[in-house]
């Protein structure tokens, strides 16, 4: 079942990048959220095209200062539940979302621009300082090196091992979760995540 949903999902990511917004889209979203969602979602649309072509380096850069702006809120006042993992089109309609809210959608943008899935993952860390759990996206751009992340508390993209405030904890994409070593080497510690199979299934939905 899970290599069945890791297959359908990767043959629509394929066939139709996600997110994507019809015309059709725009009209609903104006009359449930209201004009400024569907100028928020219609604004996204267009800028992430204008990143189409830049080097990788760039969209990287430009895709995490853009989505960083929408302003954090907490999942138990923008959905009332605890650890509420919105898709990209929640998230943005909504305009705002908690840290997990932001790796989602720049994990799926990213994507959208043709970065390569399996080198992306939903990183959940430790943040040394101030104590208690965060999530970051992480970008593997070469094996055996520290992956790049993208954090919604900060515009600047580092490297893992120069990030002295975080310990990683687990990294999550459709492969499974995984643990990293020393050595920047993945181990796997389960065969799926069952809020990131949650989501998939969200998103095809949305579809």
């Amino acid at each position: 079942m899970k290599l069945f949903i890791y297959f359908l999902f990767t043959t629509l990511l394929i066939a139709n990048p996600y997110p994507n917004f019809t015309k059709k889209d725009f009209i609903y979203i104006q009359k449930k959220a209201g004009k400024i969602a569907k100028n928020r979602a219609e604004d996204y649309q267009k800028t992430i095209f204008t990143y189409k072509s830049l080097p990788k380096k760039k969209q990287l850069a430009k895709v995490n200062f853009y989505l960083n702006q929408l302003l954090p809120q907490y999942d138990d006042i923008m959905q009332k539940q605890e650890d509420y993992w919105a898709t990209p089109k929640e998230f943005l309609i909504a305009g705002y979302g908690d840290c997990e809210d932001y790796v989602i959608i720049k994990y799926f943008t990213l994507i959208k621009l043709g970065f390569d899935k399996k080198k992306l993952y939903l990183t959940t860390v430790h943040e040394k300082y101030i104590g208690g759990y965060h999530m970051v996206l992480s970008y593997f751009d070469k094996e055996g090196e520290s992956p790049l992340i993208l954090d919604n508390l900060s515009f600047r993209i580092l490297k893992l091992n120069t990030r002295t405030d975080l310990e990683a904890d687990t990294f999550i994409n459709l492969r499974g979760v995984y643990k990293i070593d020393k050595n920047n080497k993945l181990k796997k510690v389960q065969s799926y995540s069952p809020k990131f199979q949650e989501l998939l299934r969200k998103v095809k939905r949305e579809r």
